[in-house]
C-alpha cells in the first residue's frame, strides 16, 4: 500500500506546520532581536524600554489560531492562582502588550494602530 506512507507524511507535514505557526505568534521580533513567551521581565526592559502603562490582573495562558498576523484568533484560559501583570508599550504605529506571570513572558499582542 502507497497510500499510507503519503498520508502518515502529510499528517506529519501538517502537525508542522500548525506547531511552528502557533509558536511564531508567542515571538516579537524587535530589530535584530527576538522577545519570546519564557523570557525574564529584564529581557522585556532590555529591548522595548520602560513601559508606558502596567496594569494586573489574572493571567491567561493562550491558545492561537492559525492564521495572519493581523488576524490571529487567541482563546484565554484564566487561571485560578497566578496573577499576572500586562505592561504595554507604544512602538511607532504598534501598541505591544506583553504579559507577565511569576517574572515571565507568557504572552505577546503586537498590534498596529
Amino acid at each position: 500500500m502507497r497510500i499510507l506512507p503519503i498520508v502518515v507524511f502529510s499528517a506529519c507535514l501538517a502537525a508542522l506546520v500548525l506547531s511552528t505557526t502557533v509558536q511564531a505568534v508567542s515571538t516579537l521580533r524587535i530589530g535584530n532581536q527576538v522577545l519570546a513567551a519564557g523570557d525574564s521581565e529584564v529581557r522585556v526592559t532590555e529591548l522595548l524600554g520602560k513601559p508606558s502603562h502596567k496594569s494586573r490582573s489574572r493571567s491567561s495562558r493562550s491558545s492561537h489560531s492559525s492564521g495572519s498576523r493581523r488576524t490571529r484568533g487567541r482563546v484565554r484560559v484564566l487561571s485560578e492562582d497566578a496573577m499576572g501583570e500586562k505592561w504595554q508599550f507604544r512602538r511607532d504605529d504598534h501598541v505591544t502588550t506583553v504579559t507577565i506571570v511569576d517574572g515571565k513572558v507568557s504572552d505577546i499582542d503586537d498590534r498596529r494602530l
